[in-house]
C-alpha cells in the first residue's frame, strides 16, 4: 500500500520541484482588439476562434466600426504560403517539396503607437512527394498548412500576451 502511494504522489512531487506548471489562461496588456486582416484570411480566423476560446476577457473586434473603440489593432500585413521544390530524382522528377507559411504583422495603438513592430514569422515542413498519388499529397500539403497556421496562432498568442501597455 505504502509503496503504490509513493509511486502515485513521487511524480507530482518531481514536477512540482521543477517549476512546472500548466500554462492557463493567458492575460493581455489590453480589453479588446481590434483584428485588421484580408477578407477571408484563415489565420484571421483561426486566431479569433483561439482568442474566443482562451478563456480571457479580451473582446476581439472584427467589424470596423467598432475600430476606433479598440485599445489595440492588430494588423495581419502578409499570409503568403510556399512551395519549393527541394528534391529532384535521376529523371528531373520532383521528389520532396518544402512548404512554407510566412506571416507578417504588427501591433499597434490607435493612436498608432507600435507595441509590436512589423514582425514576420515563418514555419515550414518537408513533404515527399509522388505523382502516382497526388491527390493525396494535395491532402496531406492542406492538412500540414493547416498544422501551420495553427503552430503560428500560438507564437502569436504568445506574442499577444506578452505586450505590456
Amino acid at each position: 500500500m505504502q509503496r503504490r502511494t509513493l509511486l502515485f504522489i513521487a511524480p507530482a512531487a518531481l514536477l512540482s520541484a521543477c517549476g512546472f506548471r500548466l500554462r492557463g489562461v493567458p492575460e493581455f496588456g489590453f480589453d479588446s482588439l481590434y483584428i485588421a486582416a484580408p477578407a477571408g484570411s484563415p489565420l484571421a480566423r483561426e486566431l479569433q476562434r483561439t482568442l474566443d476560446g482562451s478563456g480571457s476577457k479580451l473582446q476581439v473586434l472584427r467589424d470596423p466600426a467598432a475600430l476606433p473603440t479598440a485599445e489595440a489593432i492588430l494588423d495581419l500585413l502578409q499570409e503568403p504560403q510556399e512551395r519549393v521544390v527541394v528534391g529532384l530524382n535521376a529523371s528531373g522528377q520532383v521528389r520532396e517539396l518544402q512548404l512554407r507559411l510566412r506571416i507578417r504583422f504588427r501591433l499597434r495603438t490607435p493612436a498608432g503607437t507600435e507595441l509590436i513592430p512589423d514582425t514576420e514569422l515563418l514555419q515550414q515542413r518537408d513533404i515527399s512527394y509522388n505523382e502516382t498519388i497526388a491527390l493525396a499529397k494535395e491532402a496531406e500539403e492542406a492538412l500540414l498548412y493547416r498544422n501551420m497556421r495553427t503552430d503560428l496562432v500560438q507564437q502569436l498568442m504568445r506574442r499577444l500576451a506578452a505586450v505590456k501597455r
